[in-house]
Formats: structure tokens, C-alpha cells, sequence
């Protein structure tokens, strides 16, 4: 089984999490638009959805469901995404994508996450796949010099700039051992708007596919 296969085959289980006529969160990432397509193809009726980026929007949109803002909605029944890399804790590195802070807004308001990806997305230790930071542009160097105190080695995401009109820092060399105190380390330094660590709120759902089926955890 090809990793794309197996992202298929994770985004095709998710459908079950998926009620026809509710509004559905919808993450960012080629294993989301495998679900996109899947939803379309599926007829899948919804009352509408919440995207986290530009990129998801416009593939919703142009699979003919209305994109909603998460104003308008409040709390949504579930939010379906994908992941850098994922613990057997079901804790999260998120943000290859960009789409971090949109991601862990939209994690925040749902009652229930569910996390789609193919299985070599499992770690026991969380930080091989550099941790991305978005920071504020002025603050990028600041930001810099605090996660190399970290024990980090931060390498500015030169020509990208996020849906928020932000920085990306990608942060190389960490092992990390304990996601929840890292997560609210790095939230708490001046100039970082988010950091793609999931794990004070977790996924509570992360369905994996390989050549081996679908698992979830």
C-alpha cells in the first residue's frame, strides 16, 4: 500500500464520523483533500463547513459546499485533520501545511477531533518533523533567538507567509519528551501567534491507514 493509498484509506473511515446535514471543520493537507474528494463523490449533504485555509476553502467551494465562518456557527460537532506526526497519545505536530492557527481554532471549537493520516505519521517521540511556529513578521528574529534557548534549531520558512499574513519558523533538532509544558512554553514567548503542537488538546480520534487496513486509537 503507497502512502497515498493509505491516506485514502484513513479519509474514507473518517466518513463515519461525518453527519449528513450538521456543519463539519475541515483541516488542511493532501489527506483532507482526499476527504473533500470523498464527500463530493459520496453526495455527502452538509449544512456547511469550517475551513482553516484559503486552499480548503476553495476546494469546498468548488465541490459545492458553502464555507461557513466559525463565528457564525460556535461550537461544531467534529473537526477532521491531518497530521505531520502523531504519538501513540494521539498528540499532534501540525502546520507542514501552514495552516496552524486556523487548525488549532477550529480543534478548539469542536466537540470531537478526528485526525486522518497514513500510519508512517506515528511516532513514539514527538519532533523528527521540524515544529512549526508562526510568529509575527517583526518578531521573527526575537522568536529565533528564545527557541534556540529552547534547545532548538529555528530555520525561517523563507517566501511563505500564512492566511494570516504571518511568519513560519520551523524548529529542527527537538525531542520532545513532554508536548503539553512545550507547547505552553512556546505559546507564552512574545511575537509567537501559535505553535503547531497539539496536545493540550489533543485529537480525540487518529485513524491511520497502511498496508495492514485502518487502525484507530
Amino acid at each position: 500500500m503507497s502512502q497515498n493509498t493509505g491516506k485514502q484509506a484513513a479519509a474514507r473511515a473518517a466518513l463515519e464520523f461525518i453527519e449528513a446535514g450538521k456543519v463539519l471543520g475541515v483541516g488542511t493537507g493532501s489527506t483532507v483533500n482526499l476527504l473533500i474528494d470523498e464527500l463530493s463523490a459520496r453526495g455527502v449533504k452538509l449544512a456547511g463547513a469550517v475551513s482553516s485555509s484559503n486552499e480548503s476553502t476553495r476546494r469546498l467551494q468548488a465541490a459545492g459546499y458553502p464555507v461557513l465562518d466559525l463565528n457564525d456557527v460556535g461550537d461544531i460537532d467534529s473537526y477532521i485533520d491531518g497530521a505531520d506526526e502523531t504519538n501513540p497519545r494521539r498528540q499532534l505536530i501540525k502546520g507542514g501545511g501552514a495552516a496552524l492557527t486556523r487548525e488549532k481554532i477550529i480543534a478548539a471549537a469542536a466537540r470531537r477531533f478526528v485526525c486522518i493520516a497514513d500510519e508512517s505519521k506515528l511516532v513514539e517521540t514527538l519532533g523528527a518533523f521540524p515544529l512549526p511556529v508562526e510568529v509575527i513578521p517583526m518578531a521573527r528574529s526575537l522568536v529565533s533567538r528564545a527557541l534556540q534557548g529552547l534547545g532548538g534549531q529555528p530555520v525561517w520558512r523563507a517566501n511563505v507567509t500564512t492566511d494570516n499574513g504571518n511568519h513560519i519558523i520551523d524548529v529542527h533538532g527537538l525531542s520532545i519528551t513532554d508536548p503539553p509544558a512545550l507547547e505552553n512554553t512556546i505559546n507564552q514567548i512574545v511575537g509567537v501567534v501559535t505553535v503547531g503542537l497539539f496536545a493540550a488538546r489533543p485529537a480525540d480520534i487518529v485513524i491511520l491507514g497502511g498496508p495492514a487496513g485502518v487502525r484507530r486509537f
